[in-house]
């Protein structure tokens, strides 16, 4: 097995300094039999490889040290230079060869892109919504966007968060996780505990037509279900007007659809759909044996799970 590419199916939650926090996590329950879209992590050994080897250690060190962090326009600054070096620096060719014969590996023309930081989903820290995430990138795309989700650990967002979390001189290093691309009908995002009642004997399902990021970066207005889970119940029902969707466009863009208006009031999953989402979440709470942030897709008739973490703001 390459140093720097592991399958999900080798890779284990204890695995968080090799694949990130997302990668770590979709090994397990790769695993544990959850229905995980298939998919490799380039792990984070590469990324420090391509560091060492373009000499952009230190340049990436110094820029950070010139930060004003009072200062947003020092951050943004940096972030730019930073992102600029990783960007026009070249990939070393073995690199590149084993990314892409895992990828043909996957039989799928397209895959979604996204960043696992090492540092990443512990209980007391997040970093989800500070790094990046590409969807429907083909072959063609693919290391360019291997190169944009190793950057995107110095955004200015991310920079920011790791001063707020005090990792200013921790060794943070970001892993890429590269998984087959669900087209979901319907997508969201499940919290196993109440996030603002913090009842544990409640958890609240959101769901939106298309695809998942529009709800993660909260460009749309989910429907959100309340469900007790100790009997299953269907406690509360908040349908929610949805007027837009994200969907794949062409050959690997993605581009906004206008919700057809007989649709655009409709409850987005039935109530056994809800059930049947909520066992599968249960299913992963109990497994993990904390409370959790889990992504899920729905495709075809099955959901697919792309992403569990710890919640963290309990």
């Amino acid at each position: 097995m390459s140093n720097f590419i592991r399958p999900f199916n080798k890779i284990s939650k204890r695995d968080v300094r090799l694949a990130g926090g997302k990668g770590a996590s979709l090994g397990e329950m790769t695993q544990a039999g959850m229905l995980v879209p298939p998919g490799f992590v380039v792990l984070a050994a590469a990324f420090d490889r391509f560091l060492d080897e373009t000499d952009l250690s230190l340049e990436v060190e110094a820029g950070l040290k010139k930060v004003n962090y009072k200062d947003t326009n020092s951050v943004d600054r940096a972030s730019n230079v930073i992102r600029d070096l990783i960007h026009d620096a070249q990939m070393p060719k073995d690199l590149q060869t084993i990314i892409l014969a895992e990828f043909k590996k996957l039989k799928r023309p397209l895959v979604a892109v996204r960043s696992s930081a090492t540092a990443e989903d512990s209980t007391q820290a997040s970093w989800a919504g500070e790094l990046e995430t590409y969807l429907n990138t083909t072959e063609k795309t693919l290391l360019g966007r291997v190169k944009q989700c190793w950057s995107s650990l110095y955004t200015p967002r991310a920079i920011f968060y790791r001063n707020e979390q005090g990792m200013r001189k921790s060794r943070v290093s970001v892993a890429v996780v590269i998984q087959t691309m669900v087209q979901s009908e319907i997508s969201g995002i499940t919290f196993t505990v109440h996030p603002v009642t913090k009842d544990r004997n409640q958890m609240i399902i959101e769901a939106g037509y298309g695809l998942g990021e529009a709800i993660v970066s909260g460009q749309i207005t989910p429907d959100s279900y309340v469900v007790g889970k100790r009997n299953l119940d269907l406690l509360d029902i908040n349908v929610a007007e949805q007027k837009r969707m994200l969907i794949k466009k062409g050959a690997s863009g993605n581009a906004w659809q206008p919700v057809p208006k007989t649709r655009q009031h409709s409850q987005k999953l039935t109530g056994k759909q809800i059930i049947e989402l909520a066992n599968i979440c249960i299913r992963i709470e109990k497994y993990y044996r904390k409370p959790q942030d889990i992504e899920w897709a729905f495709a075809k008739g099955k959901f697919y799970i792309t992403q569990s973490r710890p919640i963290t703001t309990l």
